[in-house]
Order: C-alpha cells, then sequence, then structure tokens
C-alpha cells in the first residue's frame, strides 16, 4: 500500500538534519494561518504526530502565557498533519468542530500532540483526540477535533 503523500514527504525529508524544518514550512505553507505560529514537526507517523510551538511574544497573550488561540491552532496542525499520514486511501476527512478544555497555564515551549494509534477510521463523525503539554509535561489543554469522515467519490 502506498504511503499518503504528505507521510511520504515527511519520511523523505526526515534523514536530514534541515528535513523537520523544511517540512514544517512546508506544510504550514498548505494552510497559512498555521504559519502565525512558526510551527516545528518534531514527529508524524501514522496514527501520531507532535508539532512544537516556540513561546514567543507573537504568540503569547496578555499575561505572559502561550495564548490558547495559539495552541488550538497547533493542535490543529497536528490532527490535520496526522489525519492526512493514516486516513485510508478511500477516505477524505473535514474538520466540524473542536471541543478543548483548558487545564492550566502555557508559560513554557508547547507540544501539540494528536494521537490516533488505538482508533480505527469509520465513516461519519470521528473524534481526534489532541493534548497539548508544556515544556515540565503539564498538560495545558486536552480535548478533540471531531471530523466528518466520508467515503471519497468515485472518479
Amino acid at each position: 500500500m502506498a504511503q499518503p503523500k504528505l507521510l511520504e514527504i515527511y519520511n523523505k525529508w526526515h534523514k536530514y538534519s534541515f528535513g523537520n524544518r523544511l517540512f514544517s514550512w512546508f506544510f504550514a505553507r498548505w494552510a497559512p494561518y498555521f504559519q502565525t505560529i512558526k510551527p516545528y514537526v518534531v514527529e508524524l507517523r501514522p496514527g501520531y504526530c507532535e508539532v512544537l510551538i516556540k513561546k514567543r511574544k507573537i504568540v503569547e497573550n496578555h499575561i505572559g502565557t502561550v495564548h490558547v488561540i495559539a495552541i488550538c491552532n497547533g493542535l490543529e496542525m497536528a490532527m490535520g498533519a496526522v489525519s492526512e499520514a493514516s486516513i485510508p486511501a478511500h477516505l477524505r476527512w473535514i474538520p466540524k468542530g473542536m471541543s478543548l478544555d483548558y487545564t492550566a497555564k502555557a508559560g513554557t515551549d508547547i507540544r501539540c500532540v494528536a494521537d490516533l494509534e488505538d482508533l480505527v477510521w469509520e465513516e461519519g463523525d470521528f473524534l481526534v483526540p489532541v493534548t497539548a503539554y508544556d515544556a515540565n509535561n503539564v498538560v495545558v489543554v486536552t480535548g478533540s477535533i471531531k471530523l466528518w469522515v466520508s467515503k471519497k467519490p468515485k472518479k
């Protein structure tokens, strides 16, 4: 079975010292709003994606922590990458909603994780579990992003 295109690109570039940075830039350009957080894709494989958001002034809120909307952006990027890397070839997906809990202040760099490793793709509503961690592995945001999964139309 052929790898999904996004995963193929990641695996090709990942082996180079600058590969993850180049891939992160490339993927962020697919959905330009991802560029606002300057994401770094730490890891991508079928069922798992981790995106790093560095704590910088541009992503901080009025109290000096990473703004939750920036974190949501990172979580959505992780979800999109893992979905593209994992979905069976006969299916397609589109985001339908997001349900998140903000559990702690985000005062450091943030790791945004989407983990599908124990899930089976099915048509209909499909929940992608997402979690954001600070540099001390404290959960700062947790929840799910709801996708609508359907069959690709026959060509």
